[in-house]
């Protein structure tokens, strides 16, 4: 068992419970009430902000090239992320000003902060852990919606959505990603496992925490 599929393995019960969740769920559906997405959407742009810093970490802490290209390439795809907010923005309303003055969450400022603290503290492998759980997780989400309810991608309000966390392109960073943490973890020692396993765990718990806050609307 290679590195990813030991850390999904780990993480399996927590992951299960993402597509009980009825945020997810009415995302699915299109039952979703938008002020919740609204909501959420601005709180996932907030929350890639420092993402991609984490990504900027990566490209400093990486032990080649590649995985520090790697790193930096794959800004690119929040970029992409970020353009989907944007059409959904113009639809909600929400202005550069509204954005610009509203504040984490403390879910999303707990999240982020752990993330950030796994970049200066750790090395390529421990800031792959850490990406990789939110990264992967909305591809397999919205490749389950899609097999749930085939008529999810093509929803006239959240159907952009679950077609860009289901599409080649996206599935196509997140399984060089997967590629790269299987690579700089094959000689991983005992101890070195379970340190990953741990951080996997912790953003896996942060992700159903963010669904969790973007259903309640949670600001503290």
């Amino acid at each position: 068992m290679n590195t990813a599929e030991d850390l999904l393995a780990v993480s399996a019960e927590i992951w299960d419970a993402y597509f009980r969740h009825p945020f997810v769920r009415g995302i699915r559906d299109g039952t979703l009430d938008k002020a919740r997405f609204r909501f959420y959407l601005m709180q996932d742009a907030l929350y890639l902000e420092e993402y991609a810093k984490v990504f900027a970490l990566g490209a400093a802490k990486a032990e080649s090239l590649s995985t520090a290209l790697l790193f930096s390439e794959y800004l690119s795809a929040i970029n992409r992320e970020r353009a989907v907010h944007g059409g959904y923005f113009e639809q909600l309303s929400v202005s550069e000003e509204e954005l610009r003055t509203t504040a984490r969450s403390l879910d999303n400022l707990s999240y982020t902060s752990y993330m950030l603290r796994i970049g200066y503290e750790g090395g390529e492998a421990e800031i792959l852990a850490a990406i990789l759980s939110c990264a992967y997780s909305y591809e397999v989400i919205a490749k389950r919606m899609l097999a749930e309810n085939p008529k999810a991608g093509s929803d006239p309000f959240y159907g952009a959505w679950v077609r860009e966390y289901a599409s080649e392109a996206y599935a196509a960073e997140n399984a060089k990603l997967i590629a790269a943490l299987n690579a700089v973890t094959e000689a991983a020692t005992p101890a070195k496992r379970q340190r990953l396993r741990d951080i996997f765990l912790n953003c896996s718990r942060y992700e159903l925490k963010f669904w969790e806050m973007a259903w309640q609307q949670k600001k503290d």
